[in-house]
């Protein structure tokens, strides 16, 4: 069947088979298939929907279009993390380490930043010299010989994907939960991974806004990881606040550490911990859920947990004189403080502009081209629910280019809601889905 024949199914709400969506993915692929006609398909899905069927077969269609990484040489159960993305969370740098400290393999591909959500890759790239785009070889060999690797998805890994994502960026279907669906699984599939762990981020600050659509897109998820033999456990957490106190690229590095060293925000360790526990468990199904923490927080105590990263960061060529002197990562230019004008109760504090004034500033990317400044970015002062009075310092921006930062300050002053009325608490974790 044409491709033409295929997207007029879907057009008229019509649902395809294994074999059908295997040929969708090749169309896909093929060069020589044009851009409208994707797009098209694109659109149909995202008015239309797919069947769990549909999205199965989608996300192993894609997985298998490209490149697998092959981790079954490697001993123990291999856990993968995934989150959807959100401000200030630098989950990965803490939990990967934390859980590879523990002998079980972390084997992670993870992306750039865009817009106002920050990228794993341009955190590490803080580690001067940092290899963050390992061949497949050197990737499975860190992974054996260091127990952890984090690296940039290859151009033969999901191929598939790679064209459909930037053909949903251009036709406004970013947030068909189906595509979304296929699309981080399939990744984790090709990966290697036996067991994953998705945390996936509802609020102001996340891609996902409503809690019905993240808990579908929750679901969605776990079943195809049920389906395709990969234990799954989605976490669905808050991203209407910025995770951490720390927002852009060096802060968040700094932070991270912090954290590993047993120290740091209290939000953003009482998620960690729970996304590392939540990947000890699959990994280790016979231990206890005293036992897993007991361990996790021995690794911390013993800085266990920190050396891994440090480990990794060496074995990726990064230079590793950053964790002697950690404070330089608060370091920049430029810095300017924005100071409460009234007394009252801290309420909120947006996520969503909080992540802008950040990149505003420079510590993000309007499009795939910019150039980022590594230095750039938020500090927050006060959290949600602290007693603030006038000209109690809320939070300061900071980065290399002046006009910049005074930019991202004029954004940042309507990130913070005051009040006199009682402050109610809005839940960091919301659900835990398991099946």
């Amino acid at each position: 069947m044409n491709l033409q024949e295929l997207i007029k199914r879907k057009r008229d709400k019509g649902s395809f088979s294994t074999h059908e969506i295997y040929d969708l993915v090749q169309y896909v692929q093929d060069r020589e298939t044009p851009d409208y006609q994707i797009s098209a398909l694109l659109m149909a899905i995202y008015l239309n929907g797919m069947t769990a069927q549909e999205t199965s077969d989608l996300t192993l269609a894609m997985a298998e279009g490209g490149q697998m990484i092959d981790l079954r040489n490697i001993k123990g159960i291999k856990v993968d993390k995934h989150s959807t993305g959100g401000v200030g969370d630098k989950t990965t740098l803490i939990v990967a380490p934390w859980v590879a400290s523990l002998g079980i393999p972390i084997a992670k591909f993870s992306g750039r930043g865009l817009g106002h959500t920050g990228g794993t890759l341009d955190k590490l790239s803080v580690f001067t010299g940092f290899n963050c785009t390992l061949s497949a070889d050197t990737f499975i060999q860190n992974v054996q010989q260091y127990g952890i690797a984090i690296s940039g998805q290859t151009a033969e890994i999901v191929p598939a994907d790679r064209r459909m994502y930037a053909l949903r960026d251009l036709t406004a279907t970013v947030d068909s939960i189906p595509l979304i669906a296929s699309s981080i699984m399939s990744k984790k599939i090709a990966s290697g991974a036996e067991k994953i762990v998705l945390d996936v981020k509802v609020g102001s600050g996340a891609s996902i806004h409503h809690m019905e659509d993240a808990l579908v897109l929750s679901q969605q998820m776990v079943s195809i990881g049920h389906n395709l033999g990969r234990e799954t456990i989605a976490v669905v957490t808050d991203m209407n606040t910025p995770l951490g106190a720390y927002i852009g690229n060096a802060l968040e590095i700094y932070e991270a550490i912090e954290i590993l060293k047993g120290m740091g925000d209290e939000r953003l360790r009482t998620l960690s911990l729970e996304i590392a526990h939540n990947m000890v468990q699959l990994a280790k199904d016979s231990w206890s859920s005293d036992k897993i923490q007991r361990a996790l927080m021995d690794q911390i105590q013993n800085g266990a947990a920190l050396q891994k990263l440090k480990e990794m960061v060496k074995a990726q060529q990064g230079d590793s004189g950053i964790f002697m002197d950690t404070e330089s990562l608060l370091r920049a230019e430029h810095k300017l403080t924005l100071k409460a004008r009234t007394d009252g109760t801290l309420h909120g504090i947006d996520a969503r502009t909080v992540g802008v004034s950040s990149m505003i500033a420079g510590a993000g990317r309007k499009k795939k081209e910019d150039t980022i400044d590594l230095t750039a970015g938020v500090t927050l002062h006060k959290s949600p629910g602290s007693k603030v009075r006038t000209g109690d310092p809320l939070a300061t921006i900071q980065g290399q280019n002046l006009e910049k930062v005074k930019e991202g300050l004029l954004v940042l002053e309507d990130a913070f809601t005051l009040s006199s009325n009682d402050y109610t608490p809005i839940p960091l974790i919301h659900h835990i889905i398991r099946h």
